[in-house]
């Protein structure tokens, strides 16, 4: 069988299932809280990437919170994943978690990586094979992490962030909890919002469940971003950030930033 490489940031439903054979190809399903058993479905061979359980530091205060490169490295190649893997993540809303997974992945210096654009609702929208979960144990992976702290900022850092004029913090909540005028859905955290950050909801970058393309993603970005650089990406907990982080980057923005406890801790410590 043959190997490949993915030179892009997102591929589509029919270029996986074109390429589903493919020997070094690792599916990983990244939907959140999903329960696996065998009446849960998947794309074939997809292996479950658990980002709540397995690839987030447990012990921390706030949810979804970065593993440490050991942890992440070692559920990685328990996952099966090796340095030569050729990786495709999807989840089952279409864009919102498996962008999470993929900027987890460039952390952790992994290129080969790409969204699947729609999702699970894409691939079963085109009558493309899903099957039923079972108990499986994969070969232990020789992936290697190497950490790019550079990608990720904490509280310390948001807060020099939103004094620097060079830099823009962009907000993916929807307009209503940007603006205070609705609860925070975490129960306890107030209403708020970072000093000086913009918003463009996660939810105006997607055309259904599939990511706008490139052309009107920029026309997007473009109203907001001038010459400012970082581009810093915040949430409510540093899950849909990340789709801000991968339709900036498809519109080759540089030198991009996630907030990894985002809205939760920053509401939480200010």
């Amino acid at each position: 069988m043959k190997t490949i490489d993915i030179s892009s940031n997102v591929v589509s439903v029919e270029w996986l299932n074109n390429h589903i054979n493919s020997s070094n190809l690792i599916v990983l399903d990244a939907t959140i809280n999903k329960v696996i058993d065998t009446n849960s479905t998947r794309i074939p061979n997809a292996r479950f990437f658990d980002i709540k359980k397995k690839f987030s530091d447990i012990s921390a205060p706030f949810p979804s919170t970065l593993p440490s490169k050991e942890q992440f490295e070692k559920e990685a190649q328990l996952l099966g994943i090796n340095s030569e893997s050729a990786i495709v993540v999807y989840d089952d809303k279409g864009i919102y978690s498996s962008a999470r997974v993929w900027w987890l992945f460039k952390v952790f210096g992994f290129e080969n990586i790409a969204v699947l654009n729609g999702g699970l609702p894409e691939w079963q929208l085109q009558d493309f094979q899903i099957e039923n979960y079972n108990n499986q144990n994969y070969k232990l992976g020789n992936f290697k992490a190497v950490f790019h702290g550079d990608l990720m900022t904490n509280f310390e850092g948001i807060k020099a962030f939103q004094k620097d004029s060079d830099a823009l913090i962009v907000d993916a909540r929807s307009e209503a909890r940007f603006n205070c005028e609705v609860d925070e859905p975490k129960e306890g955290l107030r209403r708020g919002t970072i000093p000086n950050s913009k918003n463009i909801p996660y939810t105006l970058l997607l055309n259904g469940y599939k990511l706008r393309p490139k052309e009107e993603l920029s026309k997007i970005f473009n109203i907001l971003v001038e010459e400012q650089s970082p581009l810093v990406f915040s949430c409510g907990s540093g899950i849909t950030a990340c789709i801000l982080a991968l339709a900036a980057t498809i519109c080759d923005y540089k030198q991009l930033i996630v907030y990894d406890g985002s809205w939760t801790e920053y509401g939480s410590l200010t």
